[in-house]
């Protein structure tokens, strides 16, 4: 009985702590706030959750609350980049100011965005900004800043996912004044009581479906078409901005490997999911969602006052980390092949060696693994990945280096980094230190103009972002093609990229050592710095911050060595 008692004097505790102000029921006006509340009603049940062991970090706290809290998906809203691009959209096409912040709120402000379409308003972005700290509970502005939060995701219906009618987040949810909301989970509550509990502290029933855990529901926004518009702000049609999803589907690892497992680590022991009444099961996931943004990751934590940052420095920090081992363990490998030293040759024209020179030629080829279930990278088109290349002698002399990042956070020798209006092509054989092997998307407006403004593109004038294992470019969708050389180069193919290079030693001294990188950077130097020119407030600040962080804008995925002797 005592037992008993306890229980019940925490539960009424719980009850009160979490309890709405106002109760939500069949007969009460449809609330917003009461069908989309914000992940701080769930942090009392959901927090404090330990395993005996950890589960391969750095601790054993597993809290569903402090890791979301902590992630991309909860800062989506704070996110500099997103807020400094969407003002240069509604600069650029002001006529359609409304509709594009609305549409940008779809994907970043999702809580806000969807309490404003069950009063069929749209969401004014710019009206919520700059965010700052959560106030007490029904300060409108708490769901703005809440970004991807828990009754977004958990309240997503099984029906159209994986289709296109439920892709750019248009997934289903219970209608307006549903009550109680269903929140589905993939775990069955263990009692009747248990969702009576949930129901009056939450607010939300507990429903049990498996569709939680399909790559389909993931794909509901993380398949992203952006409506493309024309001088007038008219719409003059759409680019499929990001498609990991839909390139999923089409590798090896559709039916193998969902989403949820690579970007959800598994906890590798019996743990409760609620602190409260739960009780120790099998198959549950972290809410880490490690993924690939680590740069904003890092400013949210070096700018956590702007950005009215919530989660704790050192919860920052840990998901920084997270992600860093995430993609340095999981993302790519690089292998050095055919690596050998031959006698230049002269050539018909009495030349001698592939850049004109006397000397020793060197000749190697390094092969990039996609380890991952999509393109590398993929997602949003700001982000790309290269090969930096040294070659030294055997004083130490930099004989070659191609694909350096500058501090700035440009690559040397990139075209696109120096000209916004131009960028590097793919390349299959590589002799000169300004050539580098990018693996990007450019993308084109409808004159065929390189942009990096995604409202003015129609088109990618490249795409040769390394394939997924499985992946068939020659029957790929057009909306996740190949463009550019790498569709006719026969070492571009499914899960792997083989770069050629050919060089002149001159009269430099072997044995040589051969050093590549394979670089990813979040954010290159190109799309930060067309914002330059936006004169407002938050694309101003983006600039300033990404100036800071450019040094450290890169991280190597992956690395090999090797060292070539003279024949």
């Amino acid at each position: 009985m005592k037992n008993v008692l306890s229980v019940v004097s925490r539960l009424v505790a719980f009850t009160l702590l979490a309890l709405p102000p106002a109760s939500h029921s069949q007969s009460a006006p449809a609330n917003p706030s009461d069908d989309f509340r914000t992940a701080d009603r769930c942090a009392n049940c959901h927090s404090k959750l330990k395993t005996s062991k950890g589960p391969g970090i750095s601790n054993n706290d597993i809290s569903i609350y402090l890791d979301w809290s902590a992630s991309i998906m909860a800062n989506s809203a704070r996110d500099p980049y997103w807020q400094g691009s969407v003002r240069r959209e509604t600069i650029d096409h002001p006529e359609a100011s409304a509709a594009i912040q609305s549409e940008c709120a779809t994907c970043h402000m999702p809580l806000q965005s969807l309490q404003d379409k069950a009063q069929n308003r749209q969401t004014a972005v710019f009206s919520h900004l700059p965010l700052h700290a959560p106030n007490p509970q029904n300060d409108p502005q708490n769901a703005a800043a809440d970004g991807v939060s828990c009754t977004v995701c958990h309240q997503i219906q099984p029906a159209g996912l994986g289709l296109p009618a439920t892709y750019s987040g248009n997934f289903s949810v219970a209608p307006p004044g549903t009550a109680p909301r269903p929140l589905f989970g993939p775990f069955a509550p263990e009692s009747d009581n248990i969702t009576k509990v949930h129901v009056m502290a939450a607010g939300y029933s507990i429903a049990q479906s498996d569709h939680i855990r399909d790559a389909g529901l993931c794909g509901s926004c993380h398949t992203l078409y952006t409506t493309t518009r024309g001088t007038d702000g008219k719409s003059i049609g759409q680019l499929p901005e990001q498609m990991p999803y839909l390139e999923w589907q089409h590798s090896d690892y559709n039916g193998k490997q969902t989403c949820q497992q690579c970007h959800m680590p598994a906890v590798s022991e019996p743990v409760a999911v609620a602190s409260l009444l739960g009780k120790p099961r099998d198959g549950v996931r972290l809410h880490t969602f490690v993924g690939a943004n680590f740069l904003l990751e890092n400013m949210l934590g070096a700018h956590r006052d702007d950005l009215a940052v919530t989660a704790q420095p050192a919860d920052i920090a840990a998901a920084s980390a997270r992600i860093t081992s995430f993609l340095q363990s999981q993302s790519a490998r690089v292998t050095l092949i055919t690596a050998q030293l031959t006698p230049a040759q002269p050539s018909a024209a009495g030349i001698t060696g592939p850049s004109g020179r006397n000397g020793i030629d060197l000749s190697f080829a390094v092969r990039v693994e996609n380890l991952t279930g999509h393109k590398l990278p993929t997602a949003y088109p700001s982000r790309r990945a290269w090969l930096h290349v040294v070659v030294t002698s055997a004083d130490g002399h930099i004989v070659f280096e191609s694909g350096k990042l500058n501090p700035d956070g440009s690559i040397a020798g990139n075209l696109n980094d120096s000209d916004p209006a131009r960028f590097s092509p793919h390349y299959a054989r590589i002799t000169q230190p300004d050539q580098v092997q990018i693996f990007e998307p450019i993308l084109g407006d409808s004159q065929g103009r390189v942009t990096t403004g995604l409202l003015s593109a129609t088109q990618y004038l490249k795409d040769n972002r390394i394939l997924p294992a499985g992946f068939d470019k020659a029957t790929a969708s057009p909306d996740i093609a190949v463009h550019g050389e790498a569709l006719a180069d026969p070492d571009f193919t499914a899960g792997s990229s083989t770069t050629h290079y050919e060089l002149s030693t001159t009269s430099a001294t072997g044995p040589f050592q051969i050093s590549v990188e394979l670089l990813y950077q979040p954010v290159g130097y190109r799309w930060a710095h067309n914002l330059v020119s936006y004169l407002a407030a938050e694309p101003q600040q983006f600039v300033r911050d990404y100036d800071q962080a450019a040094p450290h804008s890169a991280i190597v995925l992956a690395h090999a060595e090797a060292t070539v002797n003279a024949p």
